[in-house]
């Protein structure tokens, strides 16, 4: 007899934490779909996290991002880590899901128990996260793994979130392809823990190394340097060198306190855009009012300002 659909969030957390991965892909298909059932998979996933190593992975659109998660990826088993990825892609214009499959992106790791992949789509959110990448790496916090990897949709000017949600964010950039402007068009210089100069096999790797160092040293330090690492991604090439600078730049975050600071923003961040959800829910509610429509009949024949009706409206819903 087939065993029942289990949609309860805490019993499928329990199952998560227990190694079911069945259960894990449906906790983060609830935390997708948002709703009621994805804020109580994230008040009981709160609790039990926090250890988790975080890594976003950004560039340009076709430096080589998701061959190089996959090679790292490598280098995190070989190390005897398990890992998570959250592999974020653009939607579907007729499913709203993710264009990019799992297991097509990153094959060779689709038996090994100690990875897990998630593809994610952007659902038309910019700045090159899906809404809930929050919300699953909490989940998989929560659930046991220690290195979670977020590989983002090509970055363009305001694509850069993926910093404000990581430990280290990485910049991949290749050479011969004007990477330098676009670096600072998108403010990817200010965003950066470490740079990759990925595909070091072509030409131009020495100009665009010393166009980063020039802008590197017109920026403002803050104690830590983004070293500049070549690799050929697809052979494996340099990202024994990238390891190694994820691991001094995780020891220079918890030598100079800086990663209980970003920790405190990102709490910071999510607790304003979660007041801020809620307020919009309640502004919903109360648009359906019939003093809502009396008000705007006033601030229409002027008898009363916006501002005015505002405080109104929420005082009569306080």
């Amino acid at each position: 007899m087939p065993r029942p659909r289990v949609i309860d969030p805490a019993e499928l957390l329990a199952r998560a934490r227990g190694g079911d991965r069945s259960a894990l892909a449906r906790l983060l298909s609830i935390v997708e779909e948002g709703g009621a059932k994805a804020h109580e998979v994230g008040r009981l996933a709160h609790p039990l996290g926090g250890s988790a190593i975080t890594v976003g992975i950004t560039g340009s659109p076709g430096a080589g991002k998701s061959t190089l998660t996959s090679a790292l990826v490598s280098r995190i088993r070989a190390a005897g880590e398990r890992v998570a990825v959250l592999a974020v892609d653009p939607s579907s214009p007729f499913t709203g899901g993710a264009i990019l499959g799992d297991r097509v992106r990153m094959g060779d790791h689709a038996l090994d128990d100690g990875v897990f992949i998630r593809s994610m789509a952007t659902r038309g959110h910019l700045g090159g996260l899906a809404l809930a990448t929050p919300q699953a790496v909490r989940v998989l916090d929560a659930t046991g793994w220690p290195w979670v990897v977020i590989e983002t949709v090509g970055v363009g000017q305001v694509e850069v979130e993926v910093a404000s949600e990581t430990d280290t964010t990485v910049v991949v950039l290749n050479p011969g392809w004007g990477d330098a402007v676009q670096a600072n068009k998108a403010g990817l210089m200010e965003v950066a823990d470490v740079f990759v100069i990925n595909k070091a096999d072509r030409s131009g790797v020495a100009d665009t190394r010393r166009d980063l160092q020039q802008m590197l040293e017109l920026s403002s330090p803050d104690g830590w340097s983004p070293p500049i690492i070549d690799t050929v991604a697809i052979t494996g090439e340099g990202v024994d060198e990238l390891w190694r600078a994820l691991g001094e730049h995780r020891d220079w975050l918890a030598r100079s306190g800086r990663r209980h600071r970003r920790l405190t923003e990102r709490a910071s961040r999510e607790l304003h855009a979660v007041v801020a959800a809620r307020l919009a829910e309640q502004a919903e509610q109360l648009g359906s009012d019939a003093l809502f429509d009396e008000l705007v009949g006033a601030v229409v024949a002027r008898e009363l300002d916006p501002w005015t009706a505002a405080d109104r409206l929420l005082a009569s819903g306080a």
